[in-house]
């Protein structure tokens, strides 16, 4: 995102929350849209985990 924007997306998510929202909750909204950005960016880059290798590391960490 560019730094316009990247504005501009922050103050929507705030303006959407809720009128008793605290800053606890916009800075857990914004780091939410944050996270989704960032995971977006990965997976255009090709850096993903199939299903099945993230479910293979989930079962080997149950049985360590």
């Amino acid at each position: 995102m560019e730094t316009p924007q990247v504005k501009t997306e922050i103050v929507r998510a705030i303006q959407e929350l809720p009128d008793d929202a605290t800053v606890e909750d916009a800075m857990e909204r914004l780091y939410f849209l944050a996270k989704i950005e960032r995971g977006l960016k990965q997976s255009d880059a090709g850096k993903t985990i199939s299903h099945d290798e993230i479910k293979a590391k989930f079962l080997k960490l149950q049985h360590a």
